[in-house]
Order: structure tokens, then C-alpha cells, then sequence
């Protein structure tokens, strides 16, 4: 982060993260922004579950972890999605949100004026902060336009209340579409979508960073999902919704990953997780399914 007065002008871009379900897009938005020369200040813990950064992109990367606000519920370590089971996520929105002070301090005090800010739906808070620093801002979004166009009510108002009326195609959607939630699926996270311990909803949250962002940044393209991105432009007006493509990782440089998917733990260590019913009849040949 020296000054040297050979370097090429570079811009200090701030990523603020609680979700660590989804390193690769992450991973690959971090890479694609390093790589056009530029600083990058990356928040908080998600940096140690990211694939390992290619040694020539090291130096472009200076990683500030913000210790997370000490909660009852949670354990010690417990700082990701992936520490908690899904009934204590509502916990990690709690001490989550006790980063806005020390967020804001940071934000205000770095070392470096902060040319780009960018951040999840979670912090709902942090498009006010940031706007008021002055420093430009958006949100980046991990869900596709299809997904952000069902959740996002026209109105920015969540008018649905019960779990029934997120099985059925919203008002807003004015085309045919197989996108909606299945019963059992929204039974799952109704609580977290209308209001858990944190007394902040997920729809609250999303719909607040939506009305407050200066731009969106998806991750997405025209090529795949036209409609719903024209679709979602519409519904928000401003600001201005920017496809950022799939960000899937280069061919030549796969992730740390290989492209594996795994079971997540169980509830305790000593839980055995199993795979679904059917999975490896549904997935024969086309995969490769260990045990261990």
C-alpha cells in the first residue's frame, strides 16, 4: 500500500461482506478488480475462506478484518453463514449489526480515501454511511435479476405476510414465470424474511440497501436473463442496475475449490450428514459423488 511515486494511479475500492456461502463470486470480483491495477480493502473474516489469491494479485490486496461484536447466542469463531447452523444465522445479523459503528470509523479514518464501496444486502445501514462520507457506493448482488425481481415488491413495501403468498408470481412480474418458492421452501426462512432476533427483516434489509444504493451491481448478464434485467431496472427506477457478468473463475485459474461441491456440516461434529434421497441416481454419470 506504499506511496511510491512510480506506481499507476489506482483507486481504493471497500468490499464489506457477511455471507461467505458464495467465495467464488466473491473470489472472482476480487481478482477482475485487482487486476485492473487497482487497491482493494476486503472486510471481515470471509477473506480466510476465500481461494488462495494468485501471488502476482498479493500485493494489490490488503485484507482489514474488523473483529465481529461478541453475541450470546454464538460461539467463538462463530463469524460466518458457514460457523452457524441456519437457526442462529438471525444471531450473526445481531452482531453483524454492531459493526456499524467501527464500519463507519473505518470508513471515515482509513489511511487512503475510499474511492468505491461495495456491500451485500445485510448491512443495510452502510449506503447511508458511505453516501455521507462521500464516498461513492454500491450494492453487489450474488442473486440473479429473477431472484432480486420476485423478492423486491413494485411498491418497495413487503406486503406479503404469510408464507402462501411467496408461492405465487408477484403482481410486479407482467410475464409468464416458474419463479416462485415451493411451500416447504419459504417455511424454512419464512421468520428471517418477515422479522427474527434481530428485528431486522431480510426484506427490510434489501429493500433499504435498494433505496439507498447509488448503483446495483449484479451478477448477471443480458446474455442469460434478459427480461429480468430489464424487469428489474424498471421496478427500481434509480439507480442504475449494472451487469457484472457470472463471474465464474477463468479456465486457466481455477479456484481452490476445484469446482467441488460438499456437504456442510451437521448440527454437531458428531452428525452424520447424508446426501438427498436420489441424488446419486439423479446425478449418475454426470458427476463424481465420496465418502469419507
Amino acid at each position: 500500500m506504499g506511496d511510491d511515486s512510480h506506481e499507476l494511479p489506482y483507486c481504493h475500492v471497500s468490499m464489506a461482506s457477511l455471507w461467505s456461502h458464495e467465495p467464488v463470486p466473491r473470489a472472482s470480483q476480487t481478482k477482475l478488480i485487482a487486476q485492473k491495477g487497482h487497491k482493494i480493502i476486503s472486510t471481515p473474516r470471509n477473506r480466510d475462506r476465500l481461494p488462495k489469491i494468485p501471488p502476482y494479485l498479493a500485493p494489490l490486496i490488503n485484507f482489514v478484518k474488523l473483529p465481529l461484536p461478541r453475541e450470546a447466542h454464538l460461539l467463538e469463531g462463530d463469524e460466518a453463514t458457514a460457523d452457524v447452523p441456519y437457526n442462529k444465522v438471525q444471531y450473526l445479523k445481531v452482531a453483524f449489526d454492531g459493526l456499524k459503528d467501527p464500519m463507519t470509523k473505518f470508513l471515515a479514518t482509513s489511511d487512503h480515501d475510499i474511492d468505491y464501496l461495495l456491500y451485500d444486502f445485510a448491512p443495510y445501514w452502510l449506503p447511508d454511511i458511505a453516501t455521507g462520507l462521500g464516498i461513492p457506493n454500491a450494492f453487489f448482488s450474488i442473486f440473479l435479476g429473477a431472484a432480486v425481481c420476485f423478492l423486491k415488491p413494485q411498491s418497495l413495501i413487503e406486503d406479503r405476510t404469510e408464507p402462501e403468498h411467496f408461492t405465487a408470481t408477484p403482481k410486479s412480474i407482467p410475464f409468464p414465470t416458474t419463479v416462485r418458492f415451493k411451500l416447504f421452501e419459504i417455511l424454512r426462512i419464512f421468520e428471517s424474511v418477515t422479522g427474527d432476533a434481530s428485528d431486522v427483516s431480510d426484506s427490510y434489509r434489501l429493500q433499504e440497501v435498494l433505496r439507498c444504493c447509488q448503483t446495483v451491481a449484479i451478477r448477471s448478464c443480458m446474455e442469460f436473463e434478459p427480461e429480468w434485467l430489464h424487469l428489474f431496472q424498471e421496478l427500481l427506477g434509480k439507480p442504475p442496475v449494472i451487469p457484472v457478468s457470472l463471474l465464474a473463475p477463468a479456465e486457466h485459474e481455477p479456484d481452490e475449490s476445484g469446482g467441488m461441491w460438499r456437504t456442510r456440516r451437521g448440527l454437531t461434529d458428531n452428525e452424520v450428514t447424508k446426501l438427498p434421497e436420489g441424488f446419486e441416481d439423479r446425478t449418475n454419470g454426470r458427476g463424481l459423488a465420496l465418502e469419507r
